[in-house]
């Protein structure tokens, strides 16, 4: 120890041993008591306001609507592949058709009034040929059109998104 005196006694050195115990107690239940009212003070700092539950809110509906556009046009470029397809079909029986028409009009024709039918009857049934090859087409062409679907997942999505909004409890006011 040294001789030289400290300005101001410490409790620790100036008070006996029963005492000092009695403050090294009375600090620890002070410093509890200070972590208690910094943890209260943390967990209001925590907590989130009004304006920031609709904020949070508003951004996750525009996250969720956006998913859900994303998911649609997913599904329609998929969908878009067969309506292509299917209007393919559509202009390759336009096009067989008309060529069809044309050539076959004339050359069958004249092969049939070759082989004694009067001339209007010869055009008559290459006319009906021509235009039963160009239906065909054209259903198959429908039946292409016809395997569009609509975009499942998203309505199934969608519709499962809206029941949850629906049996969302709201939160009570703080």
């Amino acid at each position: 120890m040294s001789m030289t005196a400290s300005p101001e006694p410490t409790p620790a050195r100036s008070a006996p041993a029963d005492l000092r115990v009695r403050a090294d107690v009375a600090g620890a239940h002070r410093a509890s008591s200070r972590t208690a009212r910094e943890a209260l003070a943390d967990a209001r700092q925590g907590e989130r306001t009004v304006g920031q539950l609709f904020s949070d809110a508003s951004r996750d509906f525009s996250t969720i609507m956006r998913s859900e556009v994303a998911l649609a046009k997913l599904e329609l470029q998929a969908e878009t592949k067969n309506a292509v397809a299917g209007a393919v079909g559509f202009v390759v029986a336009g096009v067989l058709g008309f060529l069809g028409l044309m050539l076959l009009l004339f050359a069958a024709a004249y092969g049939l009034f070759a082989l004694g039918l009067p001339r209007w009857l010869s055009f008559l049934i290459v006319a009906v040929v021509v235009l039963v090859i160009a239906g065909i087409l054209a259903l198959v062409g429908k039946s292409r059109m016809g395997k569009i679907g609509k975009p499942e997942r998203t309505q199934r999505t969608v519709t499962h998104t809206v029941e949850t909004l629906k049996r969302a409890k709201p939160h009570p006011a703080p």
